[in-house]
């Protein structure tokens, strides 16, 4: 689908905006639906002529070209109904379609701009059940919405307006009942609203039980684990196809009965206008009024039992609605041209940064990672960013490109900035924006289940063999059967660990930017392979700020700058001044190089 044909919902949390989005397509609707309903009238009052021409036929008041001619006639109105039936149908699964569509975008561009915080506080179960399941279900109820205005609505009034011409107290008795119907059907919508929104959140439990089997089957398998897995999958199945009967029974089983209530004034109808036909009723008829008021009668009835299940439907789209609502936001500003600029050579400048992430504690909003880091790396340089386990590293890169909440000044100093200039603070910048200007490699390597090439480009044409000999993956790509178009698998199941980070290291540096940001690049990779990866960044990075977060101290003697992180806070200075000055940098380097400890 091309993105030009995607229409754009400037409010995607609003139902009525989706409508308006689409007034074009409900105008045709409206015409089609409002001569097919006015035509299906059409049928009862010639049922009803046809009934008293054979009357006459038989006493002799009429001739066979009476009744031929009313039987075509009624042939060309039953085509033209139809062929207004067929362009609503077309028109009312075009606005479906185009709903869907609408919505799925709507949510795409949602999902793919929340943080990694946001995303974590969804199940992927949940978020595949609302982007598939939950989508169809408003979908559908909009368009159930939609055609009922005209197949129930439209020809509801229709109807009435021709029984009450005929005998109005007969039609004010006989409709007494279908409004029991609705009644009956607003009373089940906590039942109804209830059961389906259990079903969903069960289908979300489902998925996600669903992705764990599969994800982790190997481990289930090598730890004996699987037969456990399997009847928890069991479970959640079983709870599934429970909730989904439920759900369903309530919206579907309860057609028939809302038929017969419905349906109980066709007994006021065969007492008092048989009255009619014999003369003593309230108004004089013949066998063609009977017939004609009592066919519209009962179209009334079984449109007015529908309507009442249509109810049920829409209680139900509502609770999908109400899922995905909060997930329904304005699509973020189309910035891909920023991607596409010439990469400016600019330093990064920290000073006084405080970085937290969301507290446990209820009484606190945030938890301080750390506090009053500052530092600066200028293009052709790296800073090497370490510190014991769990000090803040990777939270200070997640906080750099917006993972992470984060407070003080971050500044990008372009080349071309005159020296009045004071540089972009950070906060200043669009998501899309910073992204022109940082490039970031975390510690998983988040392989996509492509070919080799598909997962470095992600896209973007280009040449990957300097990027993949940049990481030393040139020879081991040669060797496998499909070279770089050899697909990686899920997740990368198909590559080895230090495959993985050095094709995520061959990404990063294929779409580097001004600053490129490596979260342990090398933790898989062994010490030669890691002298020579640098050895490569440097001529490739030659113009590039780099930080890059490492536990492991070998070639911090080699780097311009060091950034220590220690009980909260850092300590911004080179490796020899900190080897002199900083005990605890010098015997986290010692224990590392001489043996006594291997890196974590």
């Amino acid at each position: 689908m091309k993105k030009e044909n995607i229409k754009r919902i400037e409010h995607p949390d609003r139902i009525l905006s989706y409508f308006q989005t689409e007034k074009h397509m409900l105008l045709l609707i409206s015409s089609a639906g409002i001569l097919f309903n006015a035509g299906k009238i059409a049928g009862p009052v010639f049922e009803g002529k046809m009934a008293q021409c054979l009357l006459d036929i038989l006493q002799g008041r009429a001739a066979f070209p009476d009744m031929l001619r009313l039987v075509l006639l009624y042939l060309l109105a039953i085509l033209a109904v139809q062929a207004s039936r067929m362009v609503k149908r077309f028109a009312t699964r075009h606005f479906s379609n185009d709903i869907g569509r609408s919505m799925r975008s709507a949510l795409y561009n949602s999902l793919v701009h929340m943080s990694e915080r946001e995303l974590e506080q969804e199940s992927l179960g949940s978020l595949m059940t609302k982007a598939v399941s939950d989508v169809d279900a408003c979908a559908e109820g909009m368009r159930k919405f939609t055609t009922e205005i005209f197949d129930t609505g439209v020809i509801l009034f229709i109807y009435l307006i021709v029984l009450l011409r005929y005998d109005i107290r007969l039609t004010l008795l006989s409709c007494i009942f279908p409004p029991f119907a609705y009644l009956l059907a607003s009373r089940l919508k906590v039942i109804v609203t209830g059961s389906s929104a259990a079903y969903k959140k069960s289908a979300g439990v489902l998925n996600n039980a669903t992705l764990d089997r599969v994800g982790n089957a190997l481990t289930y398998r090598v730890y004996g684990r699987e037969g456990n897995r399997d009847a928890a999958y069991e479970q959640h199945l079983s709870d599934y196809e429970h909730k989904a009967v439920a759900a369903n029974i309530w919206e579907s089983s309860m057609q028939p009965l809302y038929n017969v209530i419905a349906m109980c004034g066709a007994v006021m109808i065969l007492f008092f206008g048989s009255r009619n036909v014999l003369g003593y009723g309230w108004t004089a008829w013949n066998i063609g009024a009977f017939t004609t008021y009592l066919s519209c009668f009962t179209n009334l009835s079984t449109k007015a039992s529908k309507a009442a299940k249509l109810f049920n439907a829409v209680q139900k789209a509502s609770v999908s609605w109400k899922r995905v609502r909060p997930l329904m936001k304005a699509p973020a500003a189309d910035e891909s041209a920023l991607m596409r600029t010439p990469v400016e050579a600019a330093a990064l400048k920290a000073e006084n940064l405080c970085v937290s992430w969301p507290s446990a504690d209820p009484a606190k909003e945030t938890h301080t990672i750390l506090r009053d880091i500052s530092f600066t790396v200028r293009p052709g340089e790296i800073l090497g960013v370490t510190g014991s386990v769990a000090c803040g590293k990777s939270s200070l890169g997640k906080a750099l490109i917006g993972e992470a909440d984060w407070s003080g000044s971050v500044t990008l100093i372009r080349n071309n900035d005159s020296p009045e200039e004071s540089g972009i603070p950070l906060q200043n910048l669009t998501a899309a924006e910073r992204s022109s200007f940082l490039s970031y490699m975390g510690h998983e390597p988040e392989l996509l289940s492509t070919t080799i090439a598909e997962n470095i480009q992600l896209g973007k044409e280009g040449d990957i063999e300097p990027y993949l000999a940049a990481v030393c993956l040139d020879e081991e790509v040669r060797q496998m059967p499909d070279g770089k178009e050899t697909p990686v698998g899920n997740g990368g199941v198909r590559l080895s660990g230090g495959q993985q980070a050095r094709a995520a290291l061959a990404r990063t540096l294929y779409h580097g930017r001004s600053v490129l940001i490596l979260d342990d690049p090398f933790s898989a990779v062994d010490r030669t392979t890691e002298e020579r990866i640098l050895k490569n960044l440097r001529l490739l990075a030659a113009d590039r700020a780099v930080i890059l977060i490492s536990h492991r101290l070998y070639q911090f003697p080699a780097f311009d700058h060091v950034l220590f992180l220690e009980n909260g806070t850092g300590t911004f200075s080179s490796h020899r001044e900190l080897m002199e000055k900083n005990p605890a940098y010098a015997q986290l380097y010692r224990e590392q190089t001489e043996g006594r400890q291997m890196p974590i």
